[in-house]
């Protein structure tokens, strides 16, 4: 029997949500009737997926006792302490409940496989889920394929026809498809897939990275030429310079915020289970790199919801982050898979995905500026403690349910400690998830101070965070709000005071060293990896951005992905309300004309909800 330490202290009872988390909810996770109206209300739907994901308890527990943690649940989620990624949202206690966010797929040479995976891919996305592929075994383009004489198109042509199978597939369901593609840095076509996205028109629903070693990165900084593979033959196929292909990942990136990078062997190096394979790919928004046929549930804890009179409550964060492992463990044994190989893939490593959203909240309401030492040094110690946390959780949960299968393959085997999940933490841009807990993306700083907000394209007002106007209220007037509403920064308008001014620093405001450097402290803390995006001002160089990669390389982060303003021609977020700082073609929301935040390859929109990422 468990031992019940159930001493959840939720800090209020009752469901508080804002009109854009009310509207979310309901275009997007309440279920619906055939007419598409709403059948149940926002605390129905959060009692469903509490009873769903506590029913596996009943294995271990007492009925009474699966009840006492079925409530326990339900006063997590609703209290908006902790939220899972959307699927479970949408999805928990339906028929065929699909409730992961993320997979990797394999695509082998053969047309059985590449057609295969399509086929697989469609079944995740109809479902909600998100997908990542290596194309780095494909034959490189005009290869000969000698069982019909014929020569191959090339990895790029496959993405093309993946990505105009996701558009279709997801003009059918409620979700939009996402998708990252990955290409080795030595493979003969990286430079046509560092290209790829050059056209806006192109690969619309992916993401791209280039999958870099780390002799590839020392080959860079000493400007030295490396050797081409053909997968197909295992041959050497050319060379090339690996200064110049940096140089043409960071013109692209430049251009149009692809590819950005993901490091192989920081990866590889903290594989939980080397024999079981090696990771080639990550799940769309970069954060969960994955094994083929490997599927992970996410969640995150809002971190700002744990500060009391600028000190944070480390006992009851403790609470929400065992009772959410445990939480998100259950997840693995109530999914519906939509494929046997990914049951069986996730099932043997049990992988799940404990991160954090506010965390720029928390630092307002700390007084901390996110652009300062002291707030790395507060990212690194909160993660710590996190990860502890969870560690000693998933410990407890392995006594009484057991280790993950795949656990005598693993790095902690014979170590003395038992794990019943191999991976424990992540942090994910929680794009849908933060708007309805009402709390900042992720780890990112605060986007704009003030936007415009449109309800159903029509409703406008100017929103400034109520953190700032309530630091702020002594000297806000209306000449000063449309001053912070023209720019949605407040850092060079010295009628505010100054340490408010540091305190609400934008992502524009911060020097892009500063979102390395918090990226790399929560890294060095993550059992998987960080999403995250360097979010840079129209004037930024091609030359900032390679100090960026190369510093992201230097401090041992899993990827890095960039971001610079305008990069885009259908650019969808924008800070305050000038319409002359829109670029050519730019829009709004789809949904409802309102504004849409950027972040780690996400789009979500500010009023609606509306989300271009599965998380």
């Amino acid at each position: 029997m468990f031992k019940m330490t159930l001493s959840m202290k939720t800090s209020s009872s009752s469901i508080a949500l804002t009109e854009a988390a009310l509207h979310v909810l309901n275009k997007r996770i309440l279920r619906r009737n055939d007419q598409g109206n709403p059948i149940e209300t926002p605390e129905e739907m959060f009692r469903r997926v509490a009873r769903e994901i506590a029913k596996v308890e009943s294995k271990y527990l007492r009925p009474g006792e699966v009840e006492t943690i079925s409530e326990a649940f339900y006063q997590m989620i609703s209290s908006l302490d902790f939220l899972p990624n959307s699927p479970t949202l949408v999805n928990a206690g339906l028929p065929g409940g699909q409730l992961a966010g993320c997979f990797v797929l394999p695509i082998e040479d053969s047309m059985e496989s590449i057609f295969g995976t399509l086929k697989d891919m469609a079944l995740i996305q109809k479902s909600g889920g998100g997908t990542g592929f290596s194309f780095s075994s494909l034959r490189p383009r005009n290869d000969i394929i000698h069982s019909t004489r014929g020569k191959s198109s090339g990895p790029v042509s496959f993405m093309q026809l993946y990505d105009y199978a996701c558009q279709i597939n997801r003009l059918g369901g409620a979700r939009s498809g996402a998708n990252m593609g990955v290409m080795r840095y030595d493979h003969p076509d990286i430079l046509e897939f560092i290209k790829a996205k050059n056209n806006v028109d192109a690969l619309q629903t992916f993401n791209i990275s280039v999958a870099a070693t780390d002799y590839f990165m020392d080959c860079v900084r000493r400007s030295a030429d490396y050797p081409l593979v053909n997968p197909n033959t295992r041959q050497q196929a050319g060379w090339l310079n690996a200064k110049y292909v940096f140089d043409e990942i960071v013109k692209s990136a430049w251009s149009t915020g692809d590819p950005g990078l993901i490091f192989l062997d920081s990866i590889n190096r903290n594989n939980p289970t080397p024999l079981a394979g090696q990771i080639e790919a990550t799940n769309p928004c970069g954060e969960q790199p994955l094994l083929p046929y490997e599927s992970c549930n996410l969640g995150s804890i809002n971190v700002a919801r744990f500060v009391r009179d600028r000190q944070i409550d480390f006992e009851r964060l403790s609470d929400v982050v065992r009772l959410a492992v445990r939480f998100l463990d259950n997840v693995v044994d109530v999914n519906c898979y939509p494929i046997p190989q990914i049951e069986q893939g996730t099932r043997a490593n049990r992988k799940i995905g404990l991160g954090i959203m506010g965390f720029a909240d928390m630092l307002a309401l700390l007084q901390v500026a996110y652009d300062s030492d002291e707030a790395v040094d507060l990212a690194e110690r909160v993660m710590t403690f996190i990860s502890a946390e969870a560690r000693t959780q998933s410990s407890q949960l392995a006594e009484v349910k057991g280790v993950f299968p795949n656990f005598a393959m693993s790095v902690f085997a014979g170590k003395g400690t038992i794990l019943r999940n191999a991976t424990l933490t992540t942090v994910a841009p929680t794009g849908t998830i933060s708007l309805i807990a009402n709390c900042s993306s992720g780890i990112e700083p605060l986007f704009a101070i003030c936007y415009v907000r449109q309800i159903l394209g029509e409703q406008k007002d100017f929103a400034i965070h109520p953190l700032f106007e309530a630091m702020a209220a002594d000297c806000l007037d209306e000449k000063l709000r449309s001053r912070i509403s023209e720019s949605g920064s407040v850092r060079d308008i010295q009628e505010i005071p100054e340490k408010v001014r540091q305190i609400f620093v934008t992502a524009h405001d911060i020097d892009p060293v500063w979102h390395v450097r918090m990226q790399a402290a929560f890294q060095r803390r993550v059992d998987s990896a960080v999403s995250k995006t360097v979010n840079l001002k129209r004037d930024a160089t091609p030359e900032d951005i390679a100090k960026i990669y190369l510093l992201a390389h230097e401090l041992e982060c899993k990827g890095i992905t960039v971001f610079r303003d305008t990069s885009k021609g259908n650019q969808v977020l924008r800070p305050g309300k000038s319409e002359q700082h829109m670029p050519p073609g730019a829009q709004a929301c789809p949904e409802c004309s309102g504004p849409m935040e950027h972040a780690s390859g996400c789009v979500t929109c500010l009023s609606c909800g509306y989300t271009l990422c599965t998380i």
